[in-house]
Protein backbone atom coordinates (compact mmCIF):
# COMPACT_ATOMS: atom_id res chain seq x y z
CA UNK A 1 0.00 0.00 0.00
CA UNK A 2 1.03 3.59 -0.54
CA UNK A 3 1.66 6.08 2.25
CA UNK A 4 -1.58 7.85 1.37
CA UNK A 5 -3.59 4.62 1.32
CA UNK A 6 -2.28 3.38 4.69
CA UNK A 7 -2.95 6.78 6.27
CA UNK A 8 -6.46 6.91 4.77
CA UNK A 9 -7.38 3.41 5.95
CA UNK A 10 -6.14 4.09 9.47
CA UNK A 11 -8.09 7.36 9.63
CA UNK A 12 -11.22 5.54 8.41
CA UNK A 13 -10.86 2.83 11.06
CA UNK A 14 -10.41 0.10 8.43
CA UNK A 15 -6.90 -0.63 9.74
CA UNK A 16 -5.19 -0.08 13.08
CA UNK A 17 -1.57 1.05 13.40
CA UNK A 18 -0.71 -2.31 14.98
CA UNK A 19 -2.28 -4.20 12.09
CA UNK A 20 -0.34 -2.08 9.62
CA UNK A 21 2.94 -2.76 11.42
CA UNK A 22 2.20 -6.48 11.67
CA UNK A 23 1.46 -6.67 7.94
CA UNK A 24 4.76 -5.05 6.99
CA UNK A 25 6.77 -7.09 9.49
CA UNK A 26 5.28 -10.27 8.02
CA UNK A 27 6.18 -9.08 4.53
CA UNK A 28 9.75 -8.29 5.62
CA UNK A 29 10.12 -11.73 7.18
CA UNK A 30 8.85 -13.42 4.03
CA UNK A 31 10.84 -11.69 1.31
CA UNK A 32 13.72 -9.61 2.69
CA UNK A 33 15.91 -12.68 2.82
CA UNK A 34 15.96 -12.44 -0.96
CA UNK A 35 16.31 -8.66 -1.17
CA UNK A 36 18.55 -7.73 1.78
CA UNK A 37 16.95 -4.29 1.92
CA UNK A 38 17.11 -4.08 5.73
CA UNK A 39 20.17 -3.98 7.94
CA UNK A 40 18.09 -4.02 11.13
CA UNK A 41 14.38 -4.40 11.94
CA UNK A 42 12.73 -2.86 15.03
CA UNK A 43 9.96 -5.46 15.28
CA UNK A 44 9.23 -5.34 19.02
CA UNK A 45 9.75 -1.60 19.30
CA UNK A 46 7.55 -0.84 16.29
CA UNK A 47 4.71 -3.00 17.63
CA UNK A 48 4.91 -1.33 21.03
CA UNK A 49 4.92 2.13 19.46
CA UNK A 50 1.91 1.24 17.29
CA UNK A 51 -0.32 1.26 20.36
CA UNK A 52 0.65 4.82 21.33
CA UNK A 53 1.14 6.85 18.14
CA UNK A 54 0.35 10.56 18.12
CA UNK A 55 -2.48 11.85 15.98
CA UNK A 56 -1.04 13.38 12.83
CA UNK A 57 -1.10 13.14 9.03
CA UNK A 58 1.07 9.99 9.12
CA UNK A 59 -0.62 8.38 12.12
CA UNK A 60 0.31 4.70 12.19
CA UNK A 61 2.08 4.68 8.82
CA UNK A 62 5.05 2.24 8.90
CA UNK A 63 8.18 3.74 7.36
CA UNK A 64 11.86 2.78 7.21
CA UNK A 65 15.01 4.89 6.97
CA UNK A 66 18.43 4.51 5.43
CA UNK A 67 21.04 3.30 7.89
CA UNK A 68 22.93 6.58 7.96
CA UNK A 69 19.98 8.21 9.75
CA UNK A 70 19.89 7.94 13.56
CA UNK A 71 17.02 6.16 15.27
CA UNK A 72 17.36 6.17 19.06
CA UNK A 73 18.49 2.85 20.53
CA UNK A 74 19.42 1.32 17.15
CA UNK A 75 22.90 1.04 15.60
CA UNK A 76 23.61 3.47 12.78
CA UNK A 77 26.12 1.39 10.86
CA UNK A 78 26.24 3.37 7.59
CA UNK A 79 26.73 -0.04 5.98
CA UNK A 80 30.24 -0.12 7.44
CA UNK A 81 32.40 -2.22 9.73
CA UNK A 82 33.70 0.87 11.48
CA UNK A 83 30.29 1.95 12.83
CA UNK A 84 28.88 -1.54 13.45
CA UNK A 85 28.46 -0.82 17.19
CA UNK A 86 27.42 2.83 16.86
CA UNK A 87 24.09 2.89 18.76
CA UNK A 88 22.27 6.21 18.35
CA UNK A 89 21.43 8.07 21.57
CA UNK A 90 18.59 10.04 19.96
CA UNK A 91 16.61 10.33 16.77
CA UNK A 92 17.83 12.38 13.83
CA UNK A 93 15.79 15.55 13.34
CA UNK A 94 14.07 14.08 10.28
CA UNK A 95 13.02 11.00 12.29
CA UNK A 96 11.74 13.20 15.11
CA UNK A 97 9.54 15.01 12.61
CA UNK A 98 8.18 11.81 11.11
CA UNK A 99 7.35 10.48 14.56
CA UNK A 100 5.66 13.76 15.46
CA UNK A 101 3.45 13.29 12.40
CA UNK A 102 2.51 9.82 13.69
CA UNK A 103 4.81 7.59 11.64
CA UNK A 104 6.31 4.36 12.99
CA UNK A 105 9.89 3.38 12.09
CA UNK A 106 10.17 -0.29 11.11
CA UNK A 107 13.93 -0.37 10.81
CA UNK A 108 17.13 0.69 9.08
CA UNK A 109 17.83 0.12 5.38
CA UNK A 110 20.87 -1.09 3.48
CA UNK A 111 23.25 1.44 1.95
CA UNK A 112 26.49 1.62 0.04
CA UNK A 113 29.25 1.79 2.66
CA UNK A 114 29.18 5.24 4.29
CA UNK A 115 26.68 6.27 1.57
CA UNK A 116 29.73 6.81 -0.65
CA UNK A 117 28.85 4.89 -3.79
CA UNK A 118 26.03 4.18 -6.22
CA UNK A 119 25.57 0.41 -5.99
CA UNK A 120 24.63 -0.60 -2.40
CA UNK A 121 26.94 -3.59 -2.44
CA UNK A 122 28.46 -3.26 1.02
CA UNK A 123 31.21 -5.84 1.66
CA UNK A 124 30.11 -5.83 5.31
CA UNK A 125 26.32 -6.27 5.03
CA UNK A 126 25.96 -7.65 1.51
CA UNK A 127 24.32 -6.33 -1.62
CA UNK A 128 20.76 -5.10 -1.75
CA UNK A 129 18.97 -6.93 -4.57
CA UNK A 130 16.67 -5.27 -7.06
CA UNK A 131 13.05 -6.51 -6.70
CA UNK A 132 12.65 -6.44 -10.49
CA UNK A 133 15.61 -8.79 -11.03
CA UNK A 134 17.50 -10.24 -8.09
CA UNK A 135 20.79 -10.34 -10.00
CA UNK A 136 20.67 -6.56 -10.53
CA UNK A 137 21.75 -3.71 -8.26
CA UNK A 138 19.27 -1.32 -6.68
CA UNK A 139 21.52 1.64 -7.28
CA UNK A 140 22.79 3.72 -4.43
CA UNK A 141 23.63 4.80 -2.10
CA UNK A 142 20.03 4.52 -0.81
CA UNK A 143 19.60 1.12 -2.44
CA UNK A 144 17.80 -0.48 0.49
CA UNK A 145 15.36 2.44 0.54
CA UNK A 146 14.55 1.94 -3.13
CA UNK A 147 14.16 -1.82 -2.79
CA UNK A 148 11.97 -1.56 0.31
CA UNK A 149 9.65 0.98 -1.33
CA UNK A 150 9.35 -1.12 -4.50
CA UNK A 151 8.79 -4.44 -2.73
CA UNK A 152 6.26 -3.14 -0.16
CA UNK A 153 8.60 -3.65 2.79
CA UNK A 154 7.51 -0.24 4.11
CA UNK A 155 4.84 2.22 3.04
CA UNK A 156 7.58 4.74 2.33
CA UNK A 157 11.26 5.28 3.06
CA UNK A 158 13.86 7.95 3.62
CA UNK A 159 17.14 8.14 1.76
CA UNK A 160 19.97 10.63 1.49
CA UNK A 161 21.39 12.19 -1.66
CA UNK A 162 24.83 13.70 -2.21
CA UNK A 163 25.31 12.97 -5.90
CA UNK A 164 22.17 11.07 -6.92
CA UNK A 165 21.69 8.63 -4.05
CA UNK A 166 17.90 9.06 -3.77
CA UNK A 167 17.14 9.33 -7.48
CA UNK A 168 19.30 6.46 -8.75
CA UNK A 169 17.67 3.74 -6.61
CA UNK A 170 14.23 5.25 -7.20
CA UNK A 171 14.91 5.01 -10.94
CA UNK A 172 16.31 1.47 -10.89
CA UNK A 173 13.57 0.16 -8.57
CA UNK A 174 10.61 1.76 -10.37
CA UNK A 175 9.48 4.08 -7.58
CA UNK A 176 9.40 7.84 -7.02
CA UNK A 177 12.22 9.66 -5.24
CA UNK A 178 12.65 13.31 -4.36
CA UNK A 179 15.92 15.08 -3.71
CA UNK A 180 14.80 18.28 -1.93
CA UNK A 181 16.58 21.62 -2.08
CA UNK A 182 19.78 21.48 -0.08
CA UNK A 183 19.06 22.57 3.49
CA UNK A 184 15.29 22.18 3.27
CA UNK A 185 15.34 19.03 5.45
CA UNK A 186 17.79 19.15 8.39
CA UNK A 187 20.65 16.66 8.27
CA UNK A 188 21.28 16.68 12.02
CA UNK A 189 21.71 13.08 13.15
CA UNK A 190 22.74 11.87 9.69
CA UNK A 191 26.19 10.38 9.04
CA UNK A 192 27.70 12.89 6.58
CA UNK A 193 29.28 12.34 3.22
CA UNK A 194 29.71 15.96 2.19
CA UNK A 195 28.39 18.73 4.44
CA UNK A 196 27.67 21.15 1.60
CA UNK A 197 25.92 18.63 -0.68
CA UNK A 198 24.05 16.15 1.56
CA UNK A 199 20.25 16.08 1.57
CA UNK A 200 17.53 13.90 3.11
CA UNK A 201 14.42 13.02 1.11
CA UNK A 202 11.61 10.52 0.54
CA UNK A 203 11.36 7.47 -1.69
CA UNK A 204 7.91 5.97 -2.14
CA UNK A 205 5.40 4.87 -4.74
CA UNK A 206 4.23 8.22 -6.00
CA UNK A 207 4.72 11.96 -6.06
CA UNK A 208 1.64 12.26 -3.82
CA UNK A 209 3.35 10.01 -1.24
CA UNK A 210 6.56 12.02 -1.48
CA UNK A 211 4.57 15.22 -0.93
CA UNK A 212 3.01 13.79 2.24
CA UNK A 213 6.39 12.72 3.59
CA UNK A 214 8.09 15.99 2.64
CA UNK A 215 5.33 17.97 4.31
CA UNK A 216 5.96 16.06 7.55
CA UNK A 217 9.70 16.67 7.22
CA UNK A 218 9.43 20.41 6.55
CA UNK A 219 6.09 21.53 8.03
CA UNK A 220 5.23 23.05 4.65
CA UNK A 221 2.05 22.08 2.75
CA UNK A 222 2.32 20.67 -0.76
CA UNK A 223 -1.13 20.73 -2.31
CA UNK A 224 -0.91 18.90 -5.61
CA UNK A 225 -3.37 19.63 -8.38
CA UNK A 226 -3.58 17.73 -11.64
CA UNK A 227 -2.27 20.34 -14.08
CA UNK A 228 0.85 21.25 -16.04
CA UNK A 229 -0.87 23.78 -18.30
CA UNK A 230 1.35 26.78 -19.09
CA UNK A 231 4.28 25.02 -17.41
CA UNK A 232 7.49 25.57 -19.38
CA UNK A 233 9.71 22.47 -19.45
CA UNK A 234 13.23 22.56 -20.86
CA UNK A 235 14.51 19.30 -22.34
CA UNK A 236 18.23 18.82 -21.62
CA UNK A 237 19.10 17.42 -25.07
CA UNK A 238 22.71 16.63 -24.17
CA UNK A 239 21.59 14.10 -21.55
CA UNK A 240 19.15 12.45 -23.96
CA UNK A 241 22.03 12.07 -26.44
CA UNK A 242 24.26 10.55 -23.77
CA UNK A 243 21.70 7.94 -22.67
CA UNK A 244 21.21 4.49 -24.12
CA UNK A 245 18.89 4.95 -27.13
CA UNK A 246 16.16 2.72 -25.68
CA UNK A 247 16.26 4.63 -22.38
CA UNK A 248 16.23 7.98 -24.19
CA UNK A 249 13.25 6.91 -26.28
CA UNK A 250 11.19 6.07 -23.20
CA UNK A 251 12.18 9.35 -21.55
CA UNK A 252 11.20 11.25 -24.71
CA UNK A 253 7.82 9.50 -24.63
CA UNK A 254 7.35 10.73 -21.05
CA UNK A 255 8.13 14.30 -22.12
CA UNK A 256 5.64 13.93 -24.96
CA UNK A 257 3.04 12.87 -22.39
CA UNK A 258 3.65 16.08 -20.47
CA UNK A 259 3.35 18.02 -23.71
CA UNK A 260 0.00 16.34 -24.36
CA UNK A 261 -1.14 17.35 -20.88
CA UNK A 262 -0.56 21.01 -21.69
CA UNK A 263 3.07 21.74 -20.83
CA UNK A 264 5.18 23.86 -23.17
CA UNK A 265 8.32 21.95 -24.23
CA UNK A 266 11.55 23.41 -25.58
CA UNK A 267 15.14 22.25 -25.92
CA UNK A 268 17.75 23.83 -23.65
CA UNK A 269 21.49 23.71 -23.20
CA UNK A 270 22.82 23.71 -19.64
CA UNK A 271 26.14 25.58 -19.59
CA UNK A 272 29.04 23.84 -17.85
CA UNK A 273 27.13 20.56 -17.71
CA UNK A 274 30.31 18.55 -18.28
CA UNK A 275 32.38 20.63 -15.87
CA UNK A 276 29.75 20.47 -13.13
CA UNK A 277 30.54 16.83 -12.41
CA UNK A 278 34.18 17.65 -11.82
CA UNK A 279 33.26 20.59 -9.61
CA UNK A 280 30.92 18.36 -7.59
CA UNK A 281 33.74 15.84 -7.11
CA UNK A 282 36.13 18.54 -5.87
CA UNK A 283 33.70 19.36 -3.08
CA UNK A 284 32.47 15.88 -2.27
CA UNK A 285 35.85 14.13 -2.21
CA UNK A 286 37.58 16.74 -0.07
CA UNK A 287 34.69 17.07 2.39
CA UNK A 288 34.34 13.29 2.72
CA UNK A 289 38.06 12.91 3.35
CA UNK A 290 37.82 15.49 6.15
CA UNK A 291 34.93 13.58 7.79
CA UNK A 292 36.85 10.29 7.66
CA UNK A 293 40.33 11.55 8.50
CA UNK A 294 40.47 10.03 12.04
CA UNK A 295 39.42 6.60 10.73
CA UNK A 296 41.69 6.81 7.70
CA UNK A 297 44.56 7.18 10.16
CA UNK A 298 43.53 4.33 12.44
CA UNK A 299 41.19 1.93 10.56
CA UNK A 300 42.15 2.11 6.91
CA UNK A 301 41.90 -1.66 6.42
CA UNK A 302 38.28 -1.69 7.62
CA UNK A 303 36.97 0.15 4.55
CA UNK A 304 35.77 -1.58 1.41
CA UNK A 305 38.14 -1.21 -1.51
CA UNK A 306 36.03 1.23 -3.55
CA UNK A 307 35.23 3.57 -0.67
CA UNK A 308 38.81 3.51 0.59
CA UNK A 309 40.08 4.50 -2.85
CA UNK A 310 37.70 7.46 -3.14
CA UNK A 311 38.49 8.70 0.36
CA UNK A 312 42.23 8.52 -0.30
CA UNK A 313 41.72 10.38 -3.56
CA UNK A 314 40.03 13.16 -1.59
CA UNK A 315 42.82 13.14 0.94
CA UNK A 316 45.44 13.57 -1.78
CA UNK A 317 43.77 16.52 -3.49
CA UNK A 318 45.63 19.82 -2.92
CA UNK A 319 44.41 22.22 -0.26
CA UNK A 320 43.20 24.62 -2.94
CA UNK A 321 40.77 22.07 -4.43
CA UNK A 322 37.88 22.87 -2.10
CA UNK A 323 38.17 26.61 -2.55
CA UNK A 324 38.32 26.12 -6.32
CA UNK A 325 35.22 23.95 -6.11
CA UNK A 326 33.29 26.56 -4.13
CA UNK A 327 34.17 29.32 -6.58
CA UNK A 328 33.32 27.14 -9.60
CA UNK A 329 30.01 26.13 -8.02
CA UNK A 330 28.97 29.78 -7.84
CA UNK A 331 29.79 30.09 -11.53
CA UNK A 332 27.68 27.04 -12.43
CA UNK A 333 24.74 28.20 -10.29
CA UNK A 334 24.78 31.60 -12.00
CA UNK A 335 24.69 29.92 -15.41
CA UNK A 336 21.87 27.57 -14.38
CA UNK A 337 19.86 30.52 -13.05
CA UNK A 338 19.82 31.99 -16.55
CA UNK A 339 18.34 28.75 -17.89
CA UNK A 340 15.56 28.91 -15.31
CA UNK A 341 14.67 32.39 -16.49
CA UNK A 342 13.31 30.69 -19.65
CA UNK A 343 11.73 27.55 -18.18
CA UNK A 344 10.05 26.37 -14.98
CA UNK A 345 11.44 22.82 -15.00
CA UNK A 346 14.13 20.80 -16.72
CA UNK A 347 13.62 17.22 -17.90
CA UNK A 348 16.16 14.48 -18.63
CA UNK A 349 16.59 10.73 -18.29
CA UNK A 350 17.36 10.03 -14.63
CA UNK A 351 19.99 7.44 -15.60
CA UNK A 352 21.60 6.59 -18.94
CA UNK A 353 21.09 2.83 -18.47
CA UNK A 354 18.90 0.37 -16.60
CA UNK A 355 20.19 -1.36 -13.47
CA UNK A 356 23.46 -3.23 -14.10
CA UNK A 357 24.17 -6.73 -12.85
CA UNK A 358 25.54 -7.05 -9.32
CA UNK A 359 29.32 -7.19 -9.61
CA UNK A 360 29.37 -5.35 -12.93
CA UNK A 361 31.53 -2.23 -12.70
CA UNK A 362 31.26 -1.13 -16.33
CA UNK A 363 28.22 -0.40 -18.50
CA UNK A 364 27.72 0.04 -22.22
CA UNK A 365 26.23 3.34 -23.36
CA UNK A 366 25.85 4.06 -27.07
CA UNK A 367 28.31 1.31 -27.90
CA UNK A 368 30.97 2.58 -25.50
CA UNK A 369 32.11 0.72 -22.39
CA UNK A 370 32.68 2.98 -19.43
CA UNK A 371 32.84 2.77 -15.63
CA UNK A 372 29.32 2.66 -14.21
CA UNK A 373 30.10 5.43 -11.76
CA UNK A 374 31.33 7.80 -14.47
CA UNK A 375 28.26 7.16 -16.62
CA UNK A 376 25.89 8.54 -13.99
CA UNK A 377 27.77 11.70 -12.98
CA UNK A 378 26.43 14.07 -15.71
CA UNK A 379 22.87 12.92 -15.01
CA UNK A 380 22.98 13.64 -11.27
CA UNK A 381 25.89 15.74 -10.05
CA UNK A 382 24.89 19.04 -11.75
CA UNK A 383 21.67 19.27 -9.76
CA UNK A 384 23.33 18.45 -6.44
CA UNK A 385 25.98 21.05 -7.18
CA UNK A 386 23.26 23.67 -7.65
CA UNK A 387 21.30 22.37 -4.65
CA UNK A 388 18.00 22.26 -6.57
CA UNK A 389 15.04 19.87 -6.11
CA UNK A 390 14.80 16.86 -8.41
CA UNK A 391 12.24 14.06 -8.67
CA UNK A 392 12.88 10.72 -10.35
CA UNK A 393 9.55 9.53 -11.74
CA UNK A 394 8.90 6.03 -13.14
CA UNK A 395 8.63 6.44 -16.92
CA UNK A 396 8.72 3.01 -18.52
CA UNK A 397 10.75 -0.15 -18.94
CA UNK A 398 13.60 -1.44 -21.08
CA UNK A 399 14.13 -5.20 -21.16
CA UNK A 400 11.72 -5.55 -18.24
CA UNK A 401 13.69 -3.15 -16.01
CA UNK A 402 12.34 0.25 -14.89
CA UNK A 403 13.73 3.63 -15.80
CA UNK A 404 12.98 7.15 -14.62
CA UNK A 405 12.45 10.68 -15.86
CA UNK A 406 14.22 13.41 -13.88
CA UNK A 407 12.25 16.61 -13.28
CA UNK A 408 14.54 19.40 -12.05
CA UNK A 409 13.21 22.60 -10.48
CA UNK A 410 14.35 25.93 -9.15
CA UNK A 411 15.66 26.12 -5.56
CA UNK A 412 12.84 25.77 -3.01
CA UNK A 413 10.29 25.03 -5.74
CA UNK A 414 9.43 21.48 -4.69
CA UNK A 415 5.80 22.39 -5.31
CA UNK A 416 6.26 22.65 -9.09
CA UNK A 417 8.45 19.54 -9.27
CA UNK A 418 5.93 17.46 -7.31
CA UNK A 419 2.93 18.87 -9.17
CA UNK A 420 4.44 18.00 -12.56
CA UNK A 421 5.33 14.52 -11.33
CA UNK A 422 1.84 14.05 -9.86
CA UNK A 423 0.13 15.19 -13.06
CA UNK A 424 2.25 12.79 -15.10
CA UNK A 425 1.36 9.96 -12.71
CA UNK A 426 -2.35 10.76 -12.89
CA UNK A 427 -2.12 10.19 -16.66
CA UNK A 428 0.16 7.11 -16.63
CA UNK A 429 0.48 3.92 -14.61
CA UNK A 430 4.23 3.31 -14.63
CA UNK A 431 4.41 4.08 -10.89
CA UNK A 432 1.66 1.53 -10.21
CA UNK A 433 3.54 -1.36 -11.81
CA UNK A 434 4.81 -3.82 -9.21
CA UNK A 435 7.80 -6.17 -9.40
CA UNK A 436 7.17 -9.89 -9.87
CA UNK A 437 6.58 -11.91 -6.71
CA UNK A 438 9.79 -12.50 -4.79
CA UNK A 439 10.49 -16.08 -3.86
CA UNK A 440 10.23 -16.50 -0.10
CA UNK A 441 13.65 -17.33 1.29
CA UNK A 442 15.73 -16.67 4.37
CA UNK A 443 19.00 -15.59 2.81
CA UNK A 444 19.90 -13.33 -0.08
CA UNK A 445 21.11 -15.08 -3.23
CA UNK A 446 24.83 -15.01 -3.79
CA UNK A 447 25.97 -13.38 -7.02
Amino acid sequence: MSVAEVARRIRAGALTPREAVEAYLERIEQVDGALNAYISVRAEEALAEADHVPDGPLRGVPLAVKDVIDVAGVPTTAGSKILAGNVAARDATCVERLRRAGAIVLGKLNTHEFAFGAMTTSPHFGAAHNPWALDRICGGSSGGSGAAAAADLAAGTLGTDTAGSIRIPACFCGVTGLRPTTGLVPTSGVVPVSWSLDTVGPISRSAADCALLLSALTGEPYDLIESVRELRIGVVDELFRRADPAVAAQAHAAVDELRGLGASIESVDVPLLEESGTINQLLMLTEAAEVHLPWLRTRLADYGDDVRARLLAGLLLPGTAHVTGLRARRWFCDELRTVFERVDLLAAPEMPVVAPLIGETEVEVNGERMPYRLSLIPFNSPWNLAGVPVASVPAGFVDGLPLGLALIGRPRDEQTVLQAAHTFQCATDWHERRPPPVEIRTAAPSV
